[in-house]
């Protein structure tokens, strides 16, 4: 056939073809498939190939591929990152999609690398480690042995954890590798406190007492309180030494001299815990900057304003219940702008700049739960069977981890949170060391570390 007969012809074809229903469409090109030889067969081929199988992430603009990425959940970007070499780099570039995936997991995100691989490993890593904690494979234990008698008292920082035990002494230990860095002589710890140079431990001799690590001397000895000394903190900064006693006051002394420089009153029971810590919000009492001391016993907790110790005055006093019926537990936690504590009925946080309380957690079977840790994303948990890690988005209990027959305490100072940086959000990094250490029967200190990433 002439070209120019065949053009007509085409299009004559083409004219009739297109009135055609879809049926008969597809009746017609079965009939035409029918009569096409090997030629005929391999071209249809070759160009059905090209119109029915687009590459459309590869075709599209990047940034309207990432958009459309945005709506696929982590776990089919995964799956999709095998179809090609093409896909795969483009859904791993995808930054903002990976940043959110590892936000969700509680993760924390530093906007500062610029690497778009980065995120999606990041998440890679995230996943086993969250996996890990809900098949309760994340953590792993270890024990401490050097003590003779009960140990009372426990500190930790900077993977050094202290132990002031009742066989009149104190012991630094290396929690990585269990080794015990010093040893010293001392009275009955019933707390402690550390830095590199010094120790500061208050006693069931009413004695506050400050010791050198490298001598083991004793360079300061603090008398005032008629009762034990449960709880002490100092700043070296401010030169000053808190401490609160079963006699229900807390004193302020000077930590160079030893001299007192106030005797707070007020608590109606022993004072179990104070804490010195830096405001960090702005209210009508207090200021960014201003350092405030809480103390706490058996139902309140007491604000007062350091700085300020002549006539220094309650600032507020914080309590769950007003007829004293509701108790809390002996752990406390101030980081400048929240103020935790947990009681039988469940976790009340207060906002510190306002006193308010913002709000109560009530997870199931709360009752014998007690505080270790608190943070932005997680809060750390323990009663007398497990550890527990709550996801505080969803007030709901994400892991648990067993534990022995420690040795309990109702003042809480037989048991503590270790690291605590990863309750503000996980990051690779701030997942290791230690987690959670209690004193045991035996004289013992059961550890519980993170386990290394898989």
């Amino acid at each position: 056939m002439e070209k120019k007969d065949f053009e007509a012809w085409l299009d004559n074809i083409s004219i009739t073809f297109l009135s055609l229903t879809d049926l008969q469409k597809n009746e017609t090109l079965d009939h035409l498939i029918s009569l096409s030889g090997a030629v005929q067969l391999r071209h249809l081929s070759n160009n059905l190939e090209i119109l029915l199988k687009r590459d459309f992430l590869k075709l599209l603009p990047l940034e309207l591929s990432f958009y459309l990425l945005k709506w696929l959940d982590p776990q089919t970007l995964l799956t999709c990152c095998l179809v090609s070499k093409q896909w795969n780099k483009v859904i791993s570039a995808c930054t903002e999609v990976w940043q959110t995936a590892c936000k969700n997991l509680g993760w924390q995100i530093d906007d500062s690398v610029q690497d778009p691989r980065h995120w999606k490993k990041v998440y890679l890593k995230a996943i086993l480690r969250m996996k890990q904690l809900k098949d309760h494979e994340a953590f792993e234990t270890s024990s401490l042995i050097g003590h003779s008698a009960r140990v009372y008292a426990l500190y930790y920082k900077d993977g050094l954890l202290c132990t002031g035990s009742d066989d009149l002494s104190a012991k630094l230990w290396d929690v990585s590798t269990g080794q015990c860095i010093y040893g010293i002589q001392t009275h009955t710890c019933a707390a402690v406190k550390f830095d590199e140079q010094k120790l500061v431990t208050g006693s069931f001799d009413n004695t506050v007492a400050c010791w050198e690590w490298s001598s083991g001397a004793k360079t300061q000895h603090f008398r005032g309180h008629t009762g034990a000394v449960f709880s002490v903190d100092y700043n070296d900064e401010l030169d000053i030494l808190v401490s609160g006693s079963a006699d229900f006051t807390v004193k302020v002394w000077a930590l160079s001299t030893g001299t007192c420089l106030n005797t707070l009153t007020g608590h109606t029971e022993w004072v179990t815990k104070v804490v010195l810590q830096k405001c960090k919000v702005k209210s009508l009492m207090h200021s960014p900057g201003d350092y405030i001391l809480l103390s706490a016993d058996k139902y309140e907790i007491k604000i007062w304003p350091i700085g300020r110790e002549i006539n220094c005055k309650c600032l507020k006093t914080l309590s769950v219940s007003e007829d004293r019926s509701i108790s809390l537990q002996p752990r406390l936690h101030f980081d400048g702008k929240y103020i935790v504590c947990s009681s039988a009925l469940g976790l009340y946080q207060w906002d510190f700049a306002s006193y308010d309380i913002l709000r109560v957690i009530k997870p199931p079977d709360f009752s014998n739960v007690s505080l270790l840790g608190f943070g932005e994303i997680f809060a750390l948990l323990f009663d007398n069977r497990f550890l527990y890690i709550m996801d505080l988005r969803t007030e709901k209990l994400i892991s648990r981890w067993p534990l022995p027959e420690y040795r309990k305490s109702k003042r809480g100072s037989s048991f503590l949170a270790g690291e605590m940086s990863w309750l503000n959000g996980l990051n690779g990094q701030n997942d290791m060391g230690l987690v959670f250490a209690t004193s045991m029967p035996d004289h013992s200190i059961h550890l519980v570390l993170w386990k290394e990433h898989g």
